[in-house]
């Protein structure tokens, strides 16, 4: 911002995530979510596992940042009593577009990180039941928790990678993220045909089975095989 802009009340910060090997972070600038994206988690909530993808989206701000070696702290959100866990591959868009074709969609990727969709299980349940948005229940403070992002050409095979959660030291979730029903690149074609991405965009790829809730004091190790894990304590 120059010094010859000015704001009738002050400007909020812009979110940043940092990113591993560099001093400088990613701004974030919208945070895309998609649904049910791998079949056993689809199954569990109810559906066949074969639906075609949905978005749902998060404020920015809602992004969490867990540092390296760090145990960050993930506040209890109100009006809830089952706050639930989502491990997730998160996808850093470094050059926007709209219709990008699946077979173009890597060169529009930056790089990837773990991440979580925090979610008011009961809150989005009973939006759902009255035909009724759900942003309650999805995009609340706190509740895209974000490791580090490794840039793409240090993050190996992140298609073939296991992805997993563990919550006081028990294994919840435990998957691949080649079970995802919509891969990486088919998942930015469907994006990009809705929305035009831009620089700063994550997109949260959907979770495996094993999606549970969480309570004070819990606390949650996630992590994808090549890239920085991520350690919370709900408080």
């Amino acid at each position: 911002m120059s010094s010859s802009e000015s704001f009738v009340i002050p400007a909020w910060p812009i979110t940043r995530v940092p990113v591993v090997g560099h001093s400088a972070d990613f701004p974030v600038h919208r945070i895309y979510c998609v649904g049910r994206n791998y079949e056993d988690h689809a199954k569990e909530m109810g559906f066949t596992g074969r639906e075609p993808p949905f978005f749902f989206m998060k404020p920015a701000d809602a992004a969490l940042v867990v540092n390296t070696g760090v145990t960050a702290s993930l506040p209890y959100p109100s009006l809830t009593r089952n706050f639930h866990y989502e491990i997730e591959l998160v996808v850093a868009i470094g050059k926007g577009g709209k219709n990008i074709a699946a077979a173009d969609a890597q060169q529009h990727i930056y790089g990837y990180a773990v991440g979580l969709d925090m979610t008011r299980r009961d809150l989005q349940g009973e939006m759902k039941k009255q035909g009724r948005p759900w942003c309650i229940g999805k995009g609340f403070d706190f509740s895209a928790p974000i490791a580090p992002i490794t840039p793409a050409a240090q993050a190996g095979d992140v298609e073939h990678a296991e992805i997993y959660l563990q919550v006081n030291g028990q294994d919840r979730q435990r998957g691949n993220v080649s079970q995802l029903i919509w891969n990486i690149a088919e998942t930015i074609e469907q994006l990009s045909a809705a929305w035009e991405l831009q620089p700063g965009d994550l997109i949260y790829t959907g979770t495996p089975a094993g999606v549970g809730p969480v309570v004070v004091g819990d606390l949650m190790q996630g992590g994808i095989a090549g890239l920085t894990p991520l350690q919370l304590r709900v408080v």
